[in-house]
């Protein structure tokens, strides 16, 4: 699994000899690792690197994108239940824009929906009087300077801006937004927003707006790559969660984490957490270090004779052997060298629960580290391969034009060929957190 074929080098056009992404030495020196069968037995890795799937079951999304599907909901919703687009939204803002669910729960108890979300039957009408007096500043106004929510509780202009500008520093909860009164539910639409909000707090509410399409779509997710700014709408069902977004960063849709296959998503988290944790750390701690007998902290002999001295404030000395005070060791106990009292009480069998356990750390460590590695150079390959193939696609491919005197055209199966290198390094790369999880019954034969 881990010989490697020679390839082109992308910084040389005229060499055929070089090693293409050898992965260093240490991929070439698996003993007794073998080759696993993997659960997994879908197609080879080649079909999720091109853009171009016969069976593409998800569809990447731009701000544009989303937009059109947004107005697309709100104006079936908006046609079929005859009501205003602003009830439109809010309804599919609570039923997480499913227009399905929308209609079968509006059909199945309309007067419990408009409950839910705040929709009255019948608006209604503000009072007929030349001047009103503002519900949360208590001053009068004239009437064309008040406004109401379909409840008809009326507020000034500048208490309506201040309670909006305060939901929409809140967040997207502000998509939801209902009557100041505290004894009122009315929702309050985003075609008062427009027509109340400062300019500033529409730019922020028509951004949760775009948003809740994504995060409150359970067929919807952003592209997790750094800065990117595309969707992935997703068919549901579909065998594959494999996807490539328009940026080019292949991602697991299922846990949004980087391609993983063929491994299972469940092995992924394990595998992410156990390289962030400290539990190795203290593997490492327990297989290569003794703890002072007398303050406890853990010391790592890398050399020299049996006498140990703890650090200050401690300064305790210790027989690293038997961890005994060195005051009572001597040329009687073997010298600086050796402690018989040691040798005596590990016939005896005293020290055998302690070094079964510094065993099993250290072999737990080493098997550990010996899938890390590995797991990392392959990652460390891919990166490479990526940047190369940025570099052929921006720069070297025209050159190669020029030189082969062939359309550009004529050369993709260059960069077709690159992006399998980098599908090949992503693949190796997993199998080795495959391997690490993988049961020792269940180790293939090579």
């Amino acid at each position: 699994m881990d010989s490697e074929d020679d390839m082109h080098d992308a910084n040389d056009l005229e060499s055929l000899d070089d090693d293409f992404y050898s992965g260093e030495t240490a991929m070439g020196s698996d003993d007794g690792d073998g080759d696993y069968d993997f659960v997994d037995n879908e197609s080879d890795g080649s079909e999720d690197i091109t853009s171009h799937r016969q069976q593409q079951n998800y569809a990447v999304l731009s701000e544009a994108d989303i937009r059109l599907h947004q107005d697309e909901d709100i104006n079936r919703v908006s046609t079929v239940l005859s009501i205003s687009r602003s009830a439109a939204f809010i309804l599919l803002r609570y039923f997480n824009w499913s227009v399905s669910k929308v209609h079968d729960e509006w059909f199945a108890d309309e007067e419990n929906v408009r409950k839910a979300v705040g929709l009255l039957e019948n608006p209604v009408e503000m009072l007929n009087a030349r001047e009103l007096t503002c519900g949360i500043c208590f001053e009068d106004y004239p009437r064309n300077n008040m406004s109401a929510a379909a409840c008809g509780h009326h507020f000034c202009g500048a208490c309506w801006r201040g309670y909006m500008s305060t939901s929409i520093s809140d967040g997207p909860g502000c998509l939801m937004l209902r009557c100041p009164d505290p004894s009122c539910g009315a929702a309050v639409g985003q075609d008062m927003i427009n027509v109340l909000a400062t300019d500033e707090d529409k730019k922020k509410y028509l951004r949760y707006f775009l948003r809740s399409y994504v995060e409150d779509n359970r067929k919807t997710k952003w592209c997790p790559a750094p800065g990117c700014e595309f969707a992935v709408e997703f068919v549901m069902g579909s065998g594959s969660y494999d996807v490539c977004c328009n940026c080019s960063y292949n991602f697991c849709w299922n846990c949004t984490e980087e391609a993983h296959r063929p491994v299972d998503c469940g092995t992924v988290a394990k595998w992410i957490l156990k390289n962030s944790a400290e539990s190795e750390n203290m593997n490492w701690i327990l297989a290569n270090s003794k703890p002072c007998p007398k303050c406890k902290r853990p010391i790592e002999k890398n050399q020299g004779c049996m006498h140990i001295t703890c650090t200050p404030p401690c300064k305790f000395e210790f027989c690293w052997l038997c961890l005994g005070a060195w005051s009572e060791h001597g040329e009687r106990t073997g010298g600086f060298y050796a402690c018989n009292r040691y040798e005596a009480a590990k016939q005896e069998g005293v020290y055998d629960e302690s070094e079964r356990r510094r065993e099993m750390a250290k072999n737990s460590l080493e098997r550990y580290t010996h899938y890390y590695e590995r797991w990392a150079t392959n990652q460390s390959s891919r990166q490479k391969a990526l940047a190369d193939l940025h570099s052929m696609q921006t720069e070297k491919l025209e050159k190669l034009s020029d030189r082969q005197s062939q359309p550009e055209s004529q050369l993709k199966f260059i960069l077709e060929a690159w992006l399998q290198i980098v599908e090949c390094r992503r693949v190796l790369k997993w199998t080795y957190a495959y391997g690490y999880y993988l049961p020792e019954h269940e180790h293939a034969k090579r």
